[in-house]
């Protein structure tokens, strides 16, 4: 604890995620629509998935969602925003990619939680306009729209796809490596 106090801490460990906010020509971002049990519905959310354990980079993980979510691939990346989820009690830091030059590919579905997704496109204003609204509600969608919205209006700059992930969680991987 900061001042050199202790205190007994219950802390999720989290492997840590990407996001990513596919943007195509006209402007529309590609949002899945996901039943998710802790909130009891579906929510609007961005295509995520979670960092595998070990070497995998965030750009590789956040290439892998994009194709198994919604089939999609891009040939421009650049890094919108990490978001803390929930410090208060986990170490889960969530990196937001913004993809552009899009191609459509063969989707496999891997599981349960794919086969369920419904994808849609939405103009990235109208997007920010339903997160607005409460709409949508997931943390990371929500500040990597409206990242993304900035830096399409020339408001803000991206950094590189390859940017430092200072808060990249990276306790669980090296016990679940350690443990083999």
């Amino acid at each position: 604890m900061p001042g050199g106090g202790t205190a007994r801490r219950e802390v999720v460990e989290h492997l840590g995620a990407v996001a990513v906010a596919a943007v195509d020509e006209d402007g529309a971002v590609t949002l899945i629509h996901q039943y998710r049990h802790p909130l009891g519905k579906r929510i609007w959310e961005l295509p995520a998935g979670l960092l595998d354990a070990g070497s995998e980079t965030p750009l590789a993980a956040a290439e892998r969602e994009l194709v198994e979510e919604v089939g999609l691939t891009a040939g421009d990346w650049v890094t919108l925003v990490d978001v803390a989820a929930s410090p208060g009690f986990t170490d889960e830091v969530v990196r937001v990619f913004l993809a552009r030059g899009l191609t459509e590919v063969d989707r496999q579905v891997l599981g349960e939680e794919e086969a369920d997704l419904q994808a849609r496109k939405f103009p990235v204003d109208e997007a920010v306009a339903m997160a607005l609204r409460g709409e949508i509600v997931n943390g990371a969608a929500v500040a990597g729209l409206l990242a993304a919205q900035a830096v399409l209006a020339g408001r803000a700059e991206p950094r590189s796809a390859d940017a430092p992930f200072e808060d990249r969680p990276s306790r669980f991987a090296a016990r679940s490596e350690q443990q083999g």
